[in-house]
């Protein structure tokens, strides 16, 4: 009795371990390959930013001598970089209307993609009209001066709205939200319109929450092209200071402070600016980005399941 159980025991560990499938080593050494390129490109891209955080905290005069990566701080660490930025009020503005544009612009462009991507998602006789008109947009562009015409006729021209309204969506951002709302199972939306919920509220209150996970792809994405936008500001606003975004002050900064070896007693600090400037405009968004990590990934893995 006990060898009948101890054999239909060992019978059974056969079968289960049969059924595992172990990888070649062939799989091994792509999984291998796989690993150490991703990390490799992860430390090439880290490399950059790396360079100009310690290159922000360094001795001027010393970094002006310097070549190659800075891989710790040369000299003596300072902070006289972000005091000479910092100094400036324009900082201060830049750090405000890049806030308000990224806000106003993520939040109106997600409206507009939430309702463009409902509507398309619906079985409607012109849901393919405006799908390929959607993907028209994507492929053609009227092109900078015909937008600009466009802007000046509407009178944004020297506008907040010049740099909020043209660039709050685009197509792309319209076709994730199709196909978020497509993922959201059809016996939602029916119970929903069964209870008598409209368009609006079945789209707000049933579908939306359940689409979200790309929904925060979008909102992100949006969030990083708009904190980082600066061409629209210097061809609507180039003369209205007050208005420009953080990323357009530091380019005037750094061009103001590329001649201070001219004068007689260089401040070589000034020669941190440029770095400490690029760490500012950064920095932000590098310590917001880990709090929607997990969001994201969820957000890029449904997408690419269910999309």
């Amino acid at each position: 009795m006990i060898k009948l159980k101890r054999k239909t025991k060992e019978q059974e560990d056969t079968r289960i371990s049969s059924m595992v499938e172990h990888p070649s080593k062939g799989d091994r050494a792509i999984d291998v390959f796989v690993v150490v390129l991703c990390g490799l490109i992860a430390f090439c891209s880290v490399i950059p930013m790396w360079h100009v955080l310690m290159s922000s905290l360094s001795d001027g005069k010393l970094l002006l001598a310097h070549e190659g990566i800075v891989w710790l701080p040369i000299g003596e660490v300072t902070l006289e970089g972000y005091s000479h930025i910092f100094k400036d009020a324009s900082i201060l503005q830049g750090y405000f209307n890049t806030v308000l544009y990224t806000f106003s612009s993520t939040a109106l462009g997600f409206f507009i993609a939430a309702l463009a991507g409902y509507a398309m998602s619906r079985e409607t006789k012109l849901k393919n009209v405006m799908i390929l008109m959607l993907m028209t947009t994507m492929l053609f562009s009227g092109g900078m001066v015909p937008t600009y015409m466009v802007i000046r006729a509407l009178g944004w021209v020297g506008t907040r709205w010049a740099l909020i309204i043209p660039g709050c969506t685009n197509a792309m951002f319209m076709i994730m939200m199709m196909n978020a709302f497509r993922a959201v199972p059809q016996e939602m939306y029916e119970a929903a319109r069964i209870d008598g919920a409209g368009h609006f509220r079945t789209m707000s209150q049933i579908m939306l929450p359940q689409a979200m996970n790309l929904g925060t792809v979008t909102i992100l994405n949006s969030v990083i092209i708009q904190w980082n936008s600066w061409m629209p500001a210097t061809i609507y606003t180039p003369n209205n200071k007050k208005l420009w975004p953080l990323q357009l002050w530091i380019r005037q900064i750094s061009a103001n402070n590329e001649n201070f070896l001219r004068s007689a007693n260089p401040d070589y600090s000034r020669y941190l600016i440029r770095y400490a400037v690029i760490v500012a405009a950064v920095l932000p968004i590098v310590i917001l980005f880990p709090f929607f990590q997990d969001k994201l990934e969820k957000g890029v893995i449904g997408g690419g399941v269910k999309g």
